[in-house]
């Protein structure tokens, strides 16, 4: 199979690569395009991309005879790299692509810090998918995407599109009106949050059903079932266990208690809005300038002439571990809930939803994933088009959606304003409409004023050139 990767310069792709790395069944992936704009980029990921192939080559070899390795020992035959080829031409990357892993930051990391920074200017919160940041990501990436997902279906029709551009569930939404339900969005927040209840009931994640229900970056782990019963209710009494990972310790045992679920981590970001919002304030660096700075110092070292084999990689090691130890820490100290435990540290999370998502449709391996898809009937209170984040049957034909029970009137009223908010996104990054966007902004939950919204907007306009079109 062909896989091209949208972003392909960018800092997550070596988890890709790794899972595919990992894959030794029939049908693998056997060659991966990488497409970026920024070709410095993409030369450096190349670099990491071919140390991790050497890597996986040297632990393939056979054991030497001797001290080492008993004679005549014989390995399994070693499985080729998945082949890599870099390009700045969009239609050269999606020819004859199976799949189309799009994870693209429109406006890089500078335009993630100003969006922060603009937002906590007014006081709200400036989260690269919540909030007024969300909004304003939203407004330039959305015609970007439309435009992705036009050339899909131009050059490589019978592709499939697996969406981690954020805001997802959005985004996945705006490519939907080309592609239909050949586009399906993943994340890899719902798969942490179950793996973590799941090890804390002693249950294996892969034997159990997990009941979740939202919309990406907004949804909530009802229930966990093993062997035909919920085993939820018993964390939820336990106090102690609880509070012994990463969601609650964020939200604390009684507020869990109170909800009788275990909300996604970004809904702190909601219920702790105040909070959060003078951690981000008083914090001396927003989120994506230290990825900016961070990254900076990355790039120019993986991309340096002459660097010795595995120095990519290695740098690369470095600056992923430091990145996971410092994820959402301002939420972290709002709620006082200390460091990172070394298991929320480990990677596993959107590469191999991605990776399994390829192999249930490639393989008609069928299997239930988290995924954000079209609605169909599934939550009454949206229509069929609003794209949702639920458990899903996936084979050779998709993905689709399983029937949940209602959400509670708290939790609906919160999917239903936001995906209004939503709605309003996708109107006017089509309509160019200053008053669509505006309305966007005002009707968000953590927007408190109407007049709060022009000024975000207008200072989202001067950041952003691709804004400037709103009228």
């Amino acid at each position: 199979m062909r896989l091209t990767i949208l972003g392909g310069g960018g800092f997550r792709v070596p988890l890709v690569y790794g899972a595919l790395l990992g894959d030794r069944a029939e049908g693998r992936v056997s060659q991966v395009t990488l497409y970026d704009e920024d070709r410095a980029r993409l030369t450096a990921m190349g670099r990491v991309l071919a140390d991790q192939a050497a890597a996986a080559r040297a632990a393939d070899r056979p054991p030497a005879a001797g001290p080492g390795g008993p004679a005549g020992a014989v390995s399994a035959p070693a499985v080729p790299a998945p082949a890599v080829a870099v390009t700045t031409d969009l239609d050269e990357a999606l020819r004859g692509a199976d799949f189309v892993f799009s994870a693209i930051r429109v406006g890089g990391l500078e335009g993630r810090a100003a969006d922060e920074r603009v937002a906590l200017a007014e006081g709200v919160l400036g989260q690269e998918t919540v909030g007024a940041g969300g909004i304003a990501y939203g407004l330039r990436t959305v015609p970007v995407a439309r435009e992705i997902a036009r050339a899909v279906a131009r050059v490589a029709p019978e592709a499939w599109v697996i969406n981690f551009t954020n805001p997802a569930g959005l985004v996945t939404e705006a490519m939907a009106e080309v592609l239909g339900d050949r586009v399906i969005g993943i994340c890899d927040s719902p798969v942490g949050l179950g793996r973590r209840v799941a090890r804390l009931l002693g249950a294996r994640p892969q034997d159990a059903w997990i009941d979740y229900v939202g919309l990406n970056h907004l949804g909530w782990l009802r229930g966990l079932h093993v062997g035909g019963r919920d085993r939820l209710p018993q964390l939820l009494a336990d106090t102690a266990a609880l509070e012994s990972f990463e969601e609650g310790r964020l939200f604390g045992a009684d507020w869990l208690r109170s909800l009788g679920a275990i909300p996604n981590e970004y809904l702190h970001y909601y219920y702790f809005n105040r909070d959060t919002v003078r951690a981000y304030t008083q914090a001396g660096q927003t989120r994506g300038a230290f990825l900016r700075d961070q990254q900076r110092g990355f790039y120019a070292e993986a991309g340096r002439p002459g660097l010795p084999a595995g120095a990519a990689l290695a740098a690369w090691d470095r600056t992923r571990a430091e990145r996971e130890a410092t994820y959402m820490a301002e939420n972290r100290e709002a709620a006082g809930a200390g460091e990172r435990d070394d298991s929320d540290l480990d990677s596993g999370g959107y590469e191999k939803v991605a990776l399994a998502l390829m192999r249930a449709i490639a393989r008609d391996e069928r299997t239930t994933l988290i995924l954000n898809v079209r609605n169909r009937s599934t939550l009454s209170v949206l229509d069929a088009e609003a794209v949702i984040e639920v458990p899903c049957l996936v084979d050779a034909n998709g993905a689709h959606p399983v029937a949940v029970d209602p959400l509670p009137l708290h939790a609906a009223g919160l999917v239903t304003s936001v995906k209004a908010v939503e709605r309003e996104v996708l109107a006017a990054a089509a309509s160019g409409s200053r008053a669509d966007a505006v309305k966007a902004f005002a009707l968000h939950p953590l927007v408190d004023s109407v007049a709060v919204a022009r000024r975000l907007l207008a200072a989202y306009a001067a950041e952003h050139p691709g804004l400037a079109h709103l009228r």
